[in-house]
């Protein structure tokens, strides 16, 4: 049974900086897509970044500059970490993992999701 776990969050003030983890279990994240989609209400999940299973990295315009992926083998961990947050980054983060490297910005194309974490920001 494959599960993502995702951690960290919260609040933050524009500018400011978050860290999010996604670990995972029941497969190996490094052979596939790693990916971070946000949503808020009313809007479809939208891409943030992603990690290929060679390690390509892959970021939505709106993030790229501000946001870094990453991932961490030996606790099959992806990490995302967020700089320079503004108030349109708030949203619900999942993390989700996929076969499908070149359409690692398509939601449907994932498999498996996390449960989501809340970042908030707000003056």
């Amino acid at each position: 049974q494959v599960q993502l776990v995702e951690s960290g969050g919260g609040l933050a003030q524009p500018g400011g900086s978050l860290n999010v983890s996604c670990a995972g279990s029941g497969r190996d994240l490094s052979s596939y897509v790693t990916g971070w989609f946000r949503q808020t209400p009313g809007k479809e999940r939208e891409f943030v970044a992603a990690v290929s299973w060679n390690g390509g990295l892959h970021y939505a315009d709106p993030v790229r500059g501000r946001f870094a992926i990453s991932r961490d083998f030996a606790v099959n961990t992806v990490y995302l970490r967020m700089n320079g947050l503004k108030t349109e980054d708030t949203g619900v983060y999942y993390c989700a993992t996929g076969r499908y490297w070149n359409t690692y910005n398509v939601a449907a194309h994932y498999d498996y999701w996390g449960q989501g974490t809340q970042i908030t920001v707000s003056s």
